[in-house]
């Protein structure tokens, strides 16, 4: 049985063309033709899947920037990479060789390590901060164009870890702290926090101070953060009293300085004798002439007297037998 001539018209309509909703007030049920070309296009766009650009890099280091993307069955045109609206790299698939650079300052491509989907700076520094863009593009017939953006800071990180100064080694309940950390020469400034016995200090207790800048051309900046408070007997309640400086920066840095101060506290009189064996021990000596009867002190006078007696008794017979000779 043979399809009458107008329905054999409309199932070779339908192959054409896609229906999709109509927008408007009209019926659920109508709708709009496209023509097949229409809907092929449109099933083979091209799409960014992911674009990385490190948040924060570190100044003599190499960084990779990735493009990923999915060309929907579409052939790949070219991906060119941009930094601050200047295109600095292109990968054309179809030209021999498929990369080329251009000049960018702050950017220097590794070319043997850059692809279609990676691209390789060497040796960033601060000139090389800024938005990055990577751009893809499908052959024709439909030349879709994709791009998504990021952005990266380049990092220098400081010449040294925190320093802390202005301590002592000792302190007694009451006395007054009063120290500074600094973290020198870096971009951006790191971040100063102060630590009490491994707690975040009472902010009424940090004293902040206004960056330092250095001058052109790198203008590197150092931080201070001061902590000033009074020492109360929690202090030592673990033993020693700990005072932690901590410097970040991001993720890419994160180095502390610690100082440990000790309780001077006033010493007494029997621990200072617990301490002595001599004074002890003639301590002890001094309990047991006393529980005798006899004195420490009483001893030596005793033995005087004794002596003095002996060396006149002996002295006087002594001159009466040279007196007795003397007669005769």
């Amino acid at each position: 049985m043979t399809r009458p001539q107008n329905q054999i018209e409309r199932a070779h309509e339908s192959e054409n063309y896609a229906h999709f909703p109509q927008r408007g007030p009209k019926s659920a049920t109508s709708a709009t033709r496209m023509p097949r070309s229409c809907e092929l296009h449109y099933a083979l766009a091209i799409k960014l899947t992911e674009v990385r650009v490190p948040k924060h890099a570190i100044r003599g280091q190499d960084v990779m920037l990735e493009c990923h993307y999915d060309m929907e069955g579409e052939a790949l045109y070219s991906v060119k990479w941009y930094k601050d609206g200047r295109e600095f790299y292109r990968y054309v698939p179809r030209d021999d060789p498929p990369q080329q650079t251009f000049p960018v300052e702050g950017i220097t491509v590794n070319v043997q390590n850059s692809t279609n989907s990676h691209v390789m700076l060497e040796s960033i520094n601060l000139f090389s901060s800024g938005k990055y863009r990577c751009e893809a593009s499908a052959e024709a017939p439909s030349f879709q164009t994709v791009a998504e953006n990021g952005e990266m800071m380049v990092v220098v990180l400081p010449e040294s870890d925190p320093v802390i100064s202005g301590g002592r080694l000792r302190y007694q309940i009451g006395d007054l702290v009063r120290i500074n950390c600094t973290s020198p020469r870096s971009k951006p400034a790191a971040r100063l926090a102060w630590y009490i016995n491994d707690e975040l200090a009472n902010p009424a207790y940090v004293q902040h101070y206004p960056t330092i800048v250095s001058l052109a051309p790198d203008h590197l900046e150092t931080s201070l953060l001061g902590l000033e408070f009074n020492i109360k007997p929690k202090h030592f309640r673990r033993g020693d009293l700990k005072l932690k400086c901590l410097a970040t920066i991001s993720t890419v840095y994160w180095k502390s300085n610690e100082n440990s101060m000790e309780n001077d506290r006033p010493q007494k009189v029997p621990i200072l004798e617990s301490r002595k064996s001599g004074l002890s021990s003639a301590s002890r000596a001094d309990r047991v002439q006393a529980n005798n009867g006899v004195s420490s002190h009483q001893v030596p006078a005793q033995t005087s007297l004794a002596t003095i007696i002996i060396l006149s008794v002996w002295f006087t017979l002594l001159n009466t037998v040279q007196i007795c000779f003397s007669a005769r």
